[in-house]
């Protein structure tokens, strides 16, 4: 079966259930007061590192993965039902990216590991968390939050400790056959090796060293810009942690310079990643056993030598060299490890600094872009989602809506920035059109006398920003300069 080490996908996970306005009606409680529950939460996308996979094959069949949404409140404080996450297995050593963006979310190797890629939505709250004092009957429930959605790109990139690399029937199949018990296709042909192949080497009987040797097929001449097969495993070699370089002495029956096969290989990868030349390497002199070997050993060596490169003489075929050569990596690879360890303690000493993901951002942030001479985009995952869960078709709703951008200082930065009427203010994927204020309050509908007592609330916990005084961006001309700022804000919270 051939391996199958990339994939694109689709995943999308649930919107929250909507919140219910409801008011409780009985027979001997005509006030009964709203008892609106809220929506379900929406299931998440889970990605979940299974060690019985070894391929991405599955992807080809199935791509996307949509979790299910939450249900909507009900009557009587009835919470709906959260709607299901969604589990993708997926094989140690997987690397997620985004598609479009190409930006690394993160590396899955060790089995069991779970992340959290697409968050389910929170459900809406229903209309009894918005009953207060003067507010007895409120009519206002939020939506439910939309789910995230994105196409993601996968990579699988074989977890192995040493890599073999090469040109093609340079021995390295050879060499791991006669090292391990994998049973890689061995002939005297260029590319017979069409896929990675792995194999445990044990130094030392059970319970000796061991490692995981890794050959990767087909580098040739201009691998990094995609020639040959070597372009497609490139991936294979950033994970592991030592390089053996096998050399073909004898210059095959072309007579090549090995020497010069040598540059060859190098340059491929380091063109592919320079960060490989930090990784340690070993040259395998391979083929001793022919007399053009021979002859070449001794400027192979004085060559290698002088540029530090550590050099073992092996015949693959005839298994001459190879237990030393398995007792020096293995050696090697104890150094490696105990390096590993060294830097894994003074890491956890060190002071962690909060690192933001998609499941880890500081949702009271916001900041106001202004992409055009009359066009306003406010940006904050805290702001934009309240937009989103703001039902515009409730007046109290939308009465909300323009207190909380007012108490968060959002609509004097506006005004600050020079917004005129009719200018356009985006958030998230709510536009609206800035226009003629009511009592200084810019999208005011006709209210009652009730509304005055709704405005004249605390919002208790409303976004707080820390906006200053500074006149910006009042030049209307179209050689305007694009201004772009950050604020905090305090979480949204309605209960008083």
């Amino acid at each position: 079966m051939p391996l199958v080490d990339t994939a694109r996908i689709f995943v999308k996970s649930g919107k929250g259930g909507n919140g219910s306005m409801h008011f409780r009606r009985e027979k001997y409680a005509p006030k009964g007061g709203p008892d609106g529950g809220d929506g379900g939460r929406g299931g998440d996308v889970i990605f979940r590192v299974k060690d019985n996979l070894n391929s991405l094959l599955p992807f080809q069949y199935v791509s996307r993965y949509i979790a299910k949404d939450g249900q909507a409140g009900g009557g009587n404080r009835k919470f709906g039902r959260s709607g299901a996450d969604i589990v993708v297995n997926v094989p140690p050593g997987t690397v997620i990216f985004m598609d479009e963006s190409d930006e690394q979310i993160v590396d899955l190797t060790d089995p069991g590991e779970e992340f959290v890629i697409a968050k389910g939505g929170k459900g809406g709250l229903g209309n009894v968390h918005f009953k207060t004092s003067t507010r007895r009957a409120p009519r206002i429930a939020e939506l439910g939050e939309p789910g995230q959605e994105y196409w993601l790109r996968l990579e699988l990139r074989l977890i192995a400790d040493v890599g073999l690399v090469g040109l093609p029937n340079a021995g390295k199949s050879t060499l791991l056959a006669s090292s391990t018990r994998a049973k890689p296709k061995i002939a005297d042909y260029p590319f017979t090796t069409l896929q990675p192949n792995l194999g445990v080497v044990e130094v030392g009987g059970a319970g000796g060293d061991s490692f995981v040797l890794a050959d990767i097929p087909g580098l040739i001449e201009g691998a990094a810009e995609g020639h040959g097969l070597g372009h497609e495993f490139l991936r294979h070699v950033r994970r592991t942690k030592l390089l053996l370089h096998v050399l073909d002495a004898s210059g095959g029956l072309e007579g090549r310079d090995p020497l010069e096969d040598f540059r060859t290989i190098n340059r491929e990868l380091f063109d592919f990643d320079p960060g490989m030349q930090k990784k340690p390497m070993i040259v395998v002199l391979n083929k001793i056993d022919l007399p053009e070997a021979q002859e070449n050993l001794p400027r192979l060596h004085e060559i290698l030598d002088s540029e530090g490169y550590e050099t073992f003489e092996i015949s693959a075929a005839t298994g001459e060299g190879v237990r030393d050569l398995q007792n020096a990596v293995a050696e090697r690879m104890r150094d490696i490890r105990e390096h590993e360890e060294e830097e894994r303690k003074l890491e956890e000493e060190k002071p962690k600094r909060r690192v933001y993901t998609i499941g880890n951002v500081d949702e009271r942030a916001w900041d106001i872009e202004r992409v055009s001479p009359h066009q306003f985009k406010v940006n904050g995952v805290g702001i934009e989602r309240f937009a989103a869960m703001t039902n515009f078709s409730q007046w109290e709703s939308a009465e909300r809506f323009q207190r909380v951008l007012d108490r968060a200082g959002i609509i004097d930065e506006l005004e600050k920035m020079g917004i005129q009427e009719k200018d356009t203010v985006t958030i998230g994927s709510f536009e609206m059109t800035w226009g003629e204020s009511y009592d200084e309050k810019p999208w005011a509908v006709e209210h009652d006398e009730r509304l005055d007592e709704l405005l004249a609330e605390e919002e208790e916990g409303m976004l707080i920003s820390d906006w200053d005084d500074e006149d910006d961006g009042e030049d209307e001309d179209e050689d305007y300069e694009p201004v772009h700022r950050t604020y905090t804000l305090d979480a949204i919270d309605d209960e008083e």
